[in-house]
């Protein structure tokens, strides 16, 4: 009975974040007699799409309009026809890419998972600790799903191909960090999941980092290299995007450094300077 009543209160806390958003941005008749788990699925659907739509276009407009050429060359801004294509792409998988986290919270309602509802369960030094090693096993998983990607030739040609599309700097924009094959975009989220049932994890900074991942890919899509080592910004992974074969890691540069896969912009930058001269 106790355990029953400790992950009640996960099934307390995605009720209510349900009735915070949908209550919303949605009219009651449409959800309230919706199962849990659909209200948790429209709730992450509702959520992803705002985010995506929010932060793509604020990020445009400050690139690309209020910083015309300061951050991207006027020739190296996308059409308007490439980042509505990219639009297309993400909203047609978006349906797709929010099922995974209503899954992955059914599992936590349920007790399948080492999630924990409350920091002061643990203490701060314990959910610091288990906070590292969480995005330690994401990076390396999301690593080697995404080589995998490349390496596997028929993954590569049915799934990845479909991001690959963008592969000019002028190509690439805030809006291509979800354009993927549905399938693509959760096989490279699994790794969030996979990391529930290994180290024990505080509940809502798993949700608030699985929507950090829609900024984290906007950032990497806008082919401002930031420079801020051992992060895996965009100048690499704009790299990444003309290669094909180098920086496949996620939010840093260890696991490419370690395995040979680490392709520097500044190297890049040099390279494609000896050959103008």
């Amino acid at each position: 009975m106790e355990g029953d009543k400790y992950w009640q209160q996960f099934l307390d806390e995605t009720t209510t974040f349900n009735n915070i958003v949908l209550r919303h941005f949605l009219p009651s008749s449409w959800w309230v007699t919706l199962p849990h788990f659909l209200q948790s699925w429209l709730r992450n659907f509702v959520a992803g799409t705002l985010l995506y739509f929010i932060s793509g276009l604020l990020w445009c407009f400050y690139i690309y309009y209020l910083k015309r050429n300061v951050y991207v060359p006027k020739d190296a801004i996308p059409s308007n026809r490439a980042m509505l294509l990219q639009i297309y792409v993400s909203m047609k998988a978006m349906p797709w890419y929010t099922l995974l986290p209503a899954v992955s919270e059914y599992m936590i309602e349920n007790g399948w998972t080492k999630c924990f509802s409350s920091i002061s369960e643990v203490c701060w030094f314990a959910y610091i600790t288990y906070l590292a090693v969480y995005l330690v096993i994401v990076e390396f998983g999301i690593y080697w799903m995404h080589r995998e990607l490349h390496d596997i030739k028929p993954l590569y040609k049915h799934l990845h191909a479909t991001h690959h599309i963008y592969n000019k700097q002028n190509t690439l924009s805030p809006f291509a960090g979800l354009a993927l094959h549905p399938l693509d975009g959760i096989l490279q989220a699994v790794p969030h999941v996979i990391a529930l049932f290994l180290v024990p994890t505080h509940f809502r900074s798993y949700i608030a980092l699985l929507f950090i991942e829609g900024l984290w890919t906007a950032n990497i899509h806008d082919c401002i290299h930031a420079n801020l080592w051992p992060i895996m910004g965009a100048g690499y992974h704009t790299i990444h995007h003309t290669t094909y074969k180098h920086n496949y890691g996620h939010y840093t540069i260890w696991m490419d450094w370690m395995l040979g896969t680490l392709r520097n912009p500044e190297d890049d930058s040099c390279q494609k300077a000896q050959k103008v001269q």
